[in-house]
């Protein structure tokens, strides 16, 4: 796929007030610090499309970007160790939660993980919730420029052995690197691939 356009279109906590256009929907979602935004503007080749920031939690709205006029990439708030309070901690789960559980328009969600740690709770958990409510997704390991590749294949199984304990069937998966731009066209072909397969059914 070539990124030809990307253009923000709406930012908001309220999931009713997303956009109405029945484009499909794919979201951005991990732990604050694993480097989302800068894995959307590595994406959509757009240096400042997704604001970054050194300080974790920057993102606290559900962001819309429309990607080619015809699919939307959601960039939703990271959960974690963002420096916000519990009140507004809370509130984003509320939001989150909705957008997961209402937006008809989503057909994926990615969830970025940071591949040079060893599985994290809080990850594992808000996959098991997707599970539960039957909603794709995907991992995305992120900064694989930061490790050797025979540790990030190593880091990958150990990763996979713990998922392994609670499913019986392992998602789809994608290793990428931000400033290396690793990754970029896997992930970019999987949308593109899933867009043209919603189009054949229509």
């Amino acid at each position: 796929m070539i990124i030809k356009t990307a253009e923000f279109i709406i930012s908001n906590s309220d999931v009713d007030k997303c956009p109405k256009d029945y484009l499909p929907e794919y979201a951005f979602i991990g732990r604050s610090n694993v480097g989302k935004s800068s894995l959307i503007n590595m994406l959509t080749n757009h240096k400042n499309l997704a604001k970054t920031s050194g300080r974790p939690g920057k993102t606290q709205l559900i962001n819309h970007f429309l990607i080619n006029k015809n699919w939307f990439l959601v960039d939703l708030p990271g959960y974690g160790y963002a420096r916000v309070s519990k009140t507004a901690k809370k509130k984003f789960q509320k939001f989150i939660t909705d957008y997961f559980e209402k937006r008809k328009q989503l057909v994926s969600a990615f969830i970025l993980v940071d591949i040079r740690h060893e599985p994290q709770k809080i990850d594992t958990e808000f996959m098991e919730y997707l599970g539960i409510r039957e909603i794709p997704f995907c991992i995305i390991f992120t900064k694989a420029d930061k490790l050797k590749p025979n540790v990030i294949k190593r880091n990958i199984e150990t990763y996979f052995s713990e998922l392994l304990k609670t499913w019986e069937e392992l998602p789809q998966y994608f290793v990428t690197s931000s400033s290396k731009a690793i990754g970029r066209d896997q992930v970019l072909e999987f949308i593109d691939r899933t867009n043209d397969q919603i189009n054949s059914m229509r």
